[in-house]
């Protein structure tokens, strides 16, 4: 039997109609290089023969009786890819204003929890303005959050995706064994068993989080803090989901963004987050909606390599950190942005990597379910001080061409849930030496993402120059 870890549950504890967590990408394919033409049914088949024996792809949730305790996985011995992958053609004339439009219809839809939860739409008929009008085959996926991170779904995606148009597929390793299907008496049994031990187990966490507090709080007297939460500025896209979606794409030149890193000596994230700011900056200062102070971003953090927990797809923690919207400079705010994230860094590594996902697990279905369609029904994120602003993820991805059932990838956009109180998601992945930047977020909070996105490589301009003019 395979238990969701606390964490991997809470994400379905979060879902609402308006608030899905599932994550998305929208997959640019060439299908020229296919070795044999491209047809959509040649495409299901080898998706199929590629994830059939993979429990990531063939499992599906199954409830604990009284949702006494959290849900555990289950083979799915219906498992039908016509369930999973299906077929569409991008309105006419085809352009991406179109794909844009579709993409964000299908991220607004829930996924099935009666089957594994993962879906891909392949989308017929793209025509992208730089393709000298040839047809591209766009492949939008979602998976949810209770079954990937970012790192783990990477990983998934290995099982799809070669180093060459005729090659076999990455393998992620030894091959992997469905988990066992209990019975309910078995279910109930292990629920009564945790929660008889519970008491044992906050026993064991409160310690280490008491001094965590403490630490924290001698950090932040000492101006080495990460930023703190709900000390964020309120904006457009800082209250109240629904259910419709806005995307926007766009690129930028990762070995630009290298070159700035080697000649200030700051992280690639540290370059990334700046971009981030300006953007931000820009898109709310044409609004007229730039707030005196600084906007601050949740950043996930993977804690794969350090987390002592053998279970759970969901290994992840998260930081604070300010994007220095408050500072037009470009370099300036690179400056302060660096200082800011290696404080951040230092803070959250001071951390438990496991804290986050001990604390998860005494999310109790029922009451954490209740509790957040009440705070959505409430509009509460209207009403306290804005605990964050946005997420802001940087997935590293393949540094060579990957091929996706034998066709080339020619570009990977990640996208990534957005919450009451955050309506704004961006999502940052790099792929054969472009950075491919993913916006999503609520259409009522911002109804045109391309208006945000279309700053990045702006402020990369803007950034590159600034560094000739100091030299």
């Amino acid at each position: 039997m395979d238990r969701l870890s606390g964490l991997d549950a809470s994400f379905l504890y979060l879902e609402t109609p308006a608030q899905l967590m599932h994550v998305c990408a929208v997959m640019v394919l060439d299908q020229t290089t296919m070795p044999t033409p491209y047809t959509f049914d040649s495409l299901q088949k080898r998706i199929d023969e590629s994830v059939h024996d993979v429990p990531a792809f063939t499992r599906k949730i199954r409830g604990v009786p009284l949702g006494l305790d959290h849900p555990v996985w289950v083979r799915d011995r219906q498992f039908d890819i016509e369930r999973h992958v299906h077929r569409l053609a991008v309105p006419s004339p085809g352009g991406y204003r179109e794909l844009m439009d579709l993409c964000a219809h299908l991220a607004g839809l829930p996924l099935d929890r009666s089957r594994p939860l993962w879906e891909m739409w392949v989308i017929e008929g793209y025509r992208p303005d730089d393709a000298n009008g040839e047809e591209r085959v766009v492949v939008f996926s979602k998976m949810h959050h209770a079954t990937v991170d970012g790192v783990s779904g990477s990983n998934l995606i290995s099982h799809l995706c070669s180093l060459e148009a005729d090659a076999a597929p990455l393998a992620l390793g030894p091959k992997q064994s469905h988990p066992r299907d209990p019975d309910k008496r078995e279910l109930l049994g292990r629920a009564l068993l945790g929660i008889g031990s519970k008491p044992v187990t906050l026993a064991k966490v409160l310690a280490p989080s008491a001094q965590m507090i403490t630490k924290s709080i001698s950090r932040a007297r000492e101006g080495v803090a990460m930023a703190a939460p709900f000390s964020a500025p309120r904006t457009s896209f800082n209250g109240t989901i629904t259910g419709h979606r806005a995307i926007g794409l766009a690129d930028v030149s990762l070995q630009e963004i290298r070159d700035i890193k080697k000649t200030t000596g700051a992280t690639v994230n540290d370059v990334v987050l700046t971009l981030a700011g300006g953007a931000l900056r820009a898109y709310l200062d044409e609004r007229g909606e730039l707030p005196t102070t600084s906007l601050m971003a949740s950043v996930p953090v993977s804690v794969r390599e350090t987390s002592k927990r053998t279970q759970g797809a969901n290994k992840v923690s998260s930081l604070f950190t300010k994007l220095g919207t408050d500072i037009d400079d470009p370099l300036e705010r690179l400056e302060v942005m660096a200082e800011r994230n290696r404080h951040a860094k230092e803070h959250h590594n001071a951390i438990s990597a496991d804290a986050l996902q001990d604390w998860a697990e005494f999310a109790a279905p029922r009451v954490f379910g209740l509790a957040v369609r009440t705070y959505a029904n409430l509009r509460l994120a209207e009403k306290h001080p804005v605990v964050h602003n946005l997420v802001i993820s940087n997935v590293p991805g393949p540094p060579v061409p990957l091929y996706f059932s034998g066709a080339r990838i020619e570009a990977l956009y990640p996208l990534g849930p957005v919450f009451h109180g955050a309506g704004l998601n961006i999502t940052v992945m790099s792929n054969a030496g472009t950075i491919h930047v993913g916006a999503i977020a609520c259409r009522e909070s911002v109804p045109d993402c391309d208006a945000l996105v279309k700053h990045f490589p702006a402020e990369l301009e803007r950034m590159r120059k600034a560094l000739a003019a100091r030299a």
